[in-house]
């Protein structure tokens, strides 16, 4: 913002900035995809271990380790995570780490299905079929008849999240991670959720987030492996864009190097 820095309010670690002006480079201001940025020696963080690639996964797991701090799974607690994008699976792997016994990925056969395997994500994976997938889904119901501590909806479909309330079990969370439209809208039975004591939680950003974050990938507790599969030079920007579009790539990177992994 142009508030100087008098302007400011101080506040305590871990106290909600509320109603304050949120900025970010690259987001709401320019800079995500410059050869060069400046910014304030207070906002820029050391690794040890990481390769430049897989540093720009700290912003997407910064938001799974928010994920897991709102959600503050019970140990033992079973969970299960519709969705195998990036972050989701960086939020898998965590719960994993911290609470979660048993964790469950259900997400479509593909490329992202495949990395979640790959880096061991999770304890049981659904495949579901691009087209007809609720046979799979009453089978998951029925095999989980009392359903799950910890539900979450990482894919941004409305239609998913509506019905994930039904695989939380009594007293149980539905963690709403993904990124919907702002028109979206979902309706929930409200007697479900008195009834069985649901607790229905958000996760948005990576507030507070970084240092804990780079410990996590630094040590390689948290895997990235393969999640940036596709590489690109700054001439190559609009190749990058359609690899997302076309979904060849699950993460792209722009590289300053000779590297690529087109």
């Amino acid at each position: 913002t142009d508030k100087t820095k008098d302007e400011f309010l101080g506040l305590e670690k871990g106290v909600n900035a509320g109603d304050g002006d949120l900025e970010a480079h690259g987001v709401t201001m320019n800079g995500g995809f410059a050869e060069y940025c400046a910014y304030p020696a207070g906002k820029v963080f050391k690794f040890s271990n990481l390769t430049d690639v897989d540093a720009t996964l700290l912003e997407p797991a910064s938001c799974a380790c928010h994920g897991l701090d709102k959600i503050r799974p019970r140990l033992g607690s079973s969970v299960l995570m519709f969705g195998a994008g990036p972050t989701g699976l960086m939020l898998a792997q965590l719960l994993r780490h911290n609470g979660g016994c048993s964790v469950t990925i259900a997400a479509p056969q593909g490329l992202k299905m495949d990395l979640a395997k790959s880096l061991d994500a999770a304890d049981h994976y659904i495949e579901l079929s691009r087209s007809e997938p609720e046979v799979q889904f009453a089978q998951l119901k029925k095999d989980n008849p009392y359903g799950f501590d910890v539900v979450v909806e990482a894919t941004g479909s409305t239609k998913i999240l509506e019905d994930a309330i039904h695989y939380v079990r009594r007293g149980g969370k539905l963690v709403v991670y993904g990124v919907y439209a702002e028109a979206a809208r979902v309706s929930w039975p409200p007697s479900k959720i008195f009834g069985d004591e649901i607790t229905i939680l958000g996760s948005f950003s990576e507030t507070y987030m970084f240092p804990a974050t780079i410990d996590y990938l630094d040590s390689g507790k948290v895997r990235t492996a393969g999640i940036v599969n596709k590489t690109f030079r700054l001439e190559q920007f609009g190749e990058a864009l359609e690899s997302i579009r076309n979904k060849s790539a699950i993460k792209a990177a722009i590289v300053f190097d000779d590297a690529t992994g087109v």
